[in-house]
């Protein structure tokens, strides 16, 4: 089955499926397994992954620390066209995808693998995700899916060859439900979660408090954006990756960024899913705030027509494409001079803008103002009225 291949870089987590992805393509394939494992804030005790790859044959194993170059260059990128798949979802798994895949591939490359290979199963966006990037990267990649290779179709039978083999697993009874967190957010999914009438127990959460049990005293915060990016929380210049780190502890103590969605699948089935992203979500309201008084409304309406196939393409898996390249570049442009400070309430799930401010702004109290002004003759506005509804007369003329 596997005689062509004899080096494989995997993309390993240290949880159930891809422990067991470990040593069953050492059995499977006969070869030599690397471990990779990108730390994007997930939390884990990454000490005990490398430990754990290591005890089930890994002969090497890489941890890179991309938590910085996660936000900047994948997180903060999209939070620029305020993206957002099916209304809902801020696309956190889907942008972590992308950047394990390329660094995935650089290692493959310094370490002369053939192969390949995650830990997606054959239903759901993240085995696309991983593989288009793969191929976009290099055309002749081997890659190795077990979900679409193996006998083991259930987590039950990942577990029991788990004990098998000795390999300690994460996932019990009481915890029936698979995670995915990163810097951005956490996902939950699959298990007591496939029924969508089902609501999920308040001891599943991490990174918020229910709304209910939030304070009841309001918290206020400004935040510094410099063309398109946030820079500062409360004038305190952060890195990209504390900042928004930060921002989750804020949102998350006033139960901020919850959502229970449906989404559709690119695979084409239905999916429920709940996430948490407290600190994306104050981020992506803070930043339509600003854009609200620098951005021209041609440049936004433009804009913001595209963003629903741009956020479908990052939930796709086609980061690394020439159409996301140019409506990034388009995306950018429009970032020049959105600039300025937006100030916000925090409080029991709602994140509230109180104000904003720019040295870029658009926004004229001279021009916009109902009191006396200089600047705008009302009667222009009959004209400007009689031109738009012209084409409006001229229908109903016809019509009698």
């Amino acid at each position: 089955m596997g005689e062509n291949v004899k080096k494989v870089v995997l993309a390993y987590s240290g949880g159930l499926d891809t422990s067991v992805i470990l040593k069953w393509l050492i059995e499977t394939y006969d070869c030599e397994v690397i471990t990779f494992s990108a730390d994007i804030g997930q939390e884990d005790e990454l000490d005990q992954v490398k430990e754990k790859a290591f005890k089930t044959g890994a002969s090497k194993v890489y941890i890179d620390d991309l938590k910085e170059i996660f936000v900047e260059d994948f997180v903060f990128p999209v939070f620029r066209a305020n993206a957002i798949y099916e209304g809902k979802y801020l696309l956190g798994t889907s942008l972590a995808r992308p950047l394990i895949a390329k660094r995935q591939m650089e290692i493959a490359g310094l370490e002369g693998a053939d192969a390949v290979s995650h830990g997606a199963t054959g239903k759901g966006n993240d085995q696309v995700r991983f593989e288009l990037s793969y191929f976009a990267i290099d055309p002749h990649i081997r890659i190795i899916a077990p979900w679409r290779e193996w006998d083991l179709t259930s987590r039950t039978a990942l577990m029991a060859f788990a004990e098998k083999h000795g390999i300690p697993v994460p996932t019990t009874p009481a915890k029936p439900y698979s995670t995915d967190r990163n810097l951005l957010h956490i996902s939950y999914e699959g298990g007591i979660l496939e029924d969508p009438w089902k609501t999920p127990d308040e001891n599943m959460f991490t990174l918020s408090v229910s709304p209910k049990n939030a304070p009841d005293k309001p918290e206020v915060i400004d935040i510094t954006f410099e063309k398109g990016n946030p820079t500062a929380i409360n004038g305190e210049i952060l890195t990209p990756a504390n900042l928004l780190k930060n921002l989750n502890v804020l949102g998350g103590c006033h139960g901020i960024g919850r959502t229970d969605i449906v989404e559709n699948r690119f695979v084409g089935m239905k999916s429920r899913g709940v996430y948490e992203t407290p600190g994306g979500t104050i981020l992506r309201d803070a930043h339509m705030a600003v854009e609200s008084i620098t951005m021209d409304r041609e440049v936004m309406h433009l804009r913001d027509s595209l963003i629903p196939k741009y956020s479908e393409m990052i939930y796709y898996g086609f980061w690394f494409t020439p159409e996301m390249k140019l409506l990034q570049d388009m995306i950018d442009k429009t970032q020049e001079n959105v600039s300025g400070i937006v100030r916000l309430e925090l409080y029991k799930g709602n994140c509230t803008v109180m104000g904003r401010k720019s040295e870029k702004s658009i926004y004229s109290v001279d021009f916009a103002t109902f009191e006396d002004d200089k600047v705008f003759s009302q009667k222009d506005a009959e004209g400007f009225i009689r031109l738009n509804a012209l084409r409006l007369r001229i229908q109903k003329l016809l019509n009698l």
